[in-house]
């Protein structure tokens, strides 16, 4: 007999997978684990004397998971008659497991209160890889040989095994801390305390730190220096929910292994008033470096600070810094709410990637690549890769670089449409969607290809104020008494139409006075509208294309009577969803698709999202699982076009 545990997941990533087989395989049970793109699923051989030691250590080890859902078990027929095998063919970046934040904290370890910290299934791995295969000898830690002690850990069972960077204090990376005065060196684990002391007092006494963590440089600081870049460090996580306004399943995504940042409601009255809106971007520490600093500024009384990713150039007043290479990935963006889960932005967690059929072909966007490995699609950044020999290659429009002679260009919307088709395996059908950042781009796939129904309009800023009057009759009036009654916004318009390049939410946020000029602003002053319903703007089709002058024409027309500036912020995605509603609809009726795609970073935005869903009730729209909704997802479609 066997007993089965299955796991439910959507996510297609193997590092869940791999901690329960090295759980497994540290008490030598015989087991199948297997994992396909809904489930987990672990056969145990029943008879094994330590299962039930195996299972709990299972629950108690096991890292909390954005994307762990529900679990069952059940005995049947079939037993496994071999040890499972890791699958660690690549690396990825992931908050630290339970097992390596106790070893760090651990007086008697060999790694005590040292930053890097890391197993075979988590930590920053990915940002020291500098080529394939994945090998020590293809990372920044090819010129540190390992100790006796970690090369033990690699050839021996457990969460070290086969860890292709495996170090410690005896062999590891020391790192210096200077400011104007002086220069200090850590090696082991009494001066990374001390080090990590002096940073935290140094954050307390209101300087800067630029620290260079496992995930590229952050520069840390107090909240009384807050700015539109800014994410809250919530480094104190009992102390979470004093702070922020969080459901449950918020507060387990912080805390979870993917260490995301989140969007979230801040319930702390000073913050508020710092911040100027009741929500904003928060994260919990994620490796060791920001792990560690933590802990020393909790000893201060501090409960959270606030940080932003930037560069080894950015001005601080003291700096942690050490002589290894990092390649950097975009951190990972979630949208969740009570009922829905998915990644807003950022390469981390979901690159990289081994998943579909292999093609013959390599998809470039954004700085990654799918190139054939094995049988299936290996994603990851351009730059850990040479040369491999293919029939053709797929580049998103607007990369200058040849990598095929037979090379064509692919479009960023319909790859990110085509994209999530891919994830849900439905090449058989017809399905109509929309892609939205910045421009919304509506989209139609008949069973073979992609066709753009409704392109985007460019945003021309040149000529928005000449838009405006030239609407329809007495539109001119409009913009004298916006010149009269808000000449600073006003004053914002003319220079705007001097710019080279201007995004529309650009025009929109300046129009509602915000400070933030960006969709971002908008977003966050939307979040300030605690009402049921807002008021409907304006959004005209001109020649089967959305009219930005009749949009912001109807803004406008609020502002001058007296409408507050968060129900207009509310009520601009209230709008955009029943537009896209509208067409979206009335392209499906036309053509007999059977299913909806939303995709585009725009909607991750509570109150476009929330408006979709009402409208959308009978038919659930569908969107990628594995992949952001965002620009990232285009090196993904990419393979399909």
């Amino acid at each position: 007999m066997a007993f089965v545990l299955e796991i439910e997941t959507p996510f297609t990533q193997k590092y869940i997978k791999n901690y329960i087989i090295s759980i497994v395989r540290k008490f030598n049970i015989n087991a199948t684990i297997r994992q396909d793109k809904l489930n987990i699923v672990c056969a145990f051989a029943s008879k094994h004397e330590k299962l039930q030691e195996c299972l709990e250590a299972i629950a108690q080890d096991l890292p909390a998971s954005l994307f762990l859902k529900s679990s069952k078990s059940y005995d049947n027929d079939q037993v496994p008659n071999n040890l499972p095998e890791l699958e660690n063919e690549y690396p990825l970046n992931l908050g630290l497991c339970p097992s390596c934040q106790k070893e760090m904290f651990d007086v008697s370890s060999r790694r005590y209160y040292y930053p890097f910290s890391s197993c075979s299934c988590c930590g920053g791995n990915h940002s020291f890889v500098t080529s394939y295969p994945y090998e020590r000898q293809n990372s920044s830690f090819k010129f540190l040989a390992p100790c006796t002690n970690c090369q033990e850990e690699q050839l021996n069972v457990g969460f070290k095994e086969n860890h292709k960077i495996n170090s410690c204090h005896d062999c590891g990376v020391p790192v210096r801390l200077v400011n104007k005065q002086k220069e200090r060196y850590a090696n082991d684990a009494g001066s990374f305390r001390t080090m990590f002391e002096i940073s935290a007092k140094a954050i307390n006494d209101n300087k800067k730190l630029l620290m260079k963590t496992t995930f590229g440089y952050r520069i840390f600081y107090k909240t009384d220096k807050l700015n539109n870049d800014s994410i809250l460090l919530m480094i104190n996580a009992s102390k979470i929910t004093d702070h922020l306004s969080l459901i449950t399943e918020e507060y387990n995504a912080l805390l979870s292994i993917e260490r995301p940042i989140l969007n979230v409601t801040v319930k702390n009255e000073e913050l508020k008033k710092i911040l100027g809106v009741n929500t904003s971007y928060a994260k919990y520490p994620d490796e060791g470096f920001s792990i560690l600093l933590g802990t020393e500024l909790q000893k201060l009384g501090i409960d959270y600070i606030a940080y932003e990713e930037c560069d080894e150039n950015c001005e601080a007043d003291i700096i942690m810094d050490y002589d290894l290479e990092v390649r950097p990935q975009s951190d990972m963006r979630v949208f969740l709410n009570k009922d829905d889960l998915f990644i807003a932005e950022g390469k981390r967690v979901s690159f990289p990637s081994h998943n579909f059929k292999e093609k013959s072909l390599v998809s470039v966007a954004h700085d990654y690549v799918a190139l054939p490995q094995d049988g299936k699609m290996l994603f990851d950044s351009i730059e850990n890769f040479k040369s491999i020999s293919v029939h053709k290659a797929n580049v998103l429009e607007g990369i200058e670089d040849k990598f095929h002679k037979n090379q064509k260009t692919f479009l960023q919307d319909e790859a990110s449409f085509i994209s999530v088709i891919a994830e849900h395996n439905i090449f058989d059908k017809r399905c109509v969607g929309v892609y939205f950042d910045e421009e919304p781009s509506f989209l139609y796939y008949d069973g073979k290809n992609v066709l753009r129904i409704v392109p985007p309009k460019e945003f021309d800023g040149s000529k928005i104020i000449q838009d405006i009057k030239n609407l329809r009759e007495g539109s001119d009036r409009l913009i004298e008494n916006l010149g009269k009654n808000v000449p600073e916004i006003y004053t914002k318009l003319l220079i705007l139409q001097e710019k080279k390049s201007v995004k529309f939410f650009e025009a929109v946020a300046i129009l509602l006075g915000l400070k933030d000029e960006s969709m971002r602003g908008v977003t966050k002053e939307a979040m300030k509208f605690v009402g049921k319903g807002g008021i409907q703007i304006d959004t005209h089709v001109k020649d089967n294309r959305f009219e930005h002058g009749a949009f912001l024409a109807s803004i406008i027309s609020y502002q001058l009577a007296g409408v507050s500036t968060s129900i207009l912020a509310y009520s601009i995605f209230e709008s955009f969803g029943d537009y896209f509603n509208d067409i979206l609809q009335e392209l499906k009726a036309k053509t007999k698709a059977t299913e909806i795609v939303l995709c585009g970073t725009h909607f991750a935005n509570q109150s476009l999202f929330s408006r979709m869903q009402r409208n959308l009730k009978m038919s659930p729209p569908l969107m990628n699982n594995n992949y952001p909704i965002g620009k990232e997802n285009a090196v993904v479609g990419g393979v399909f076009l």
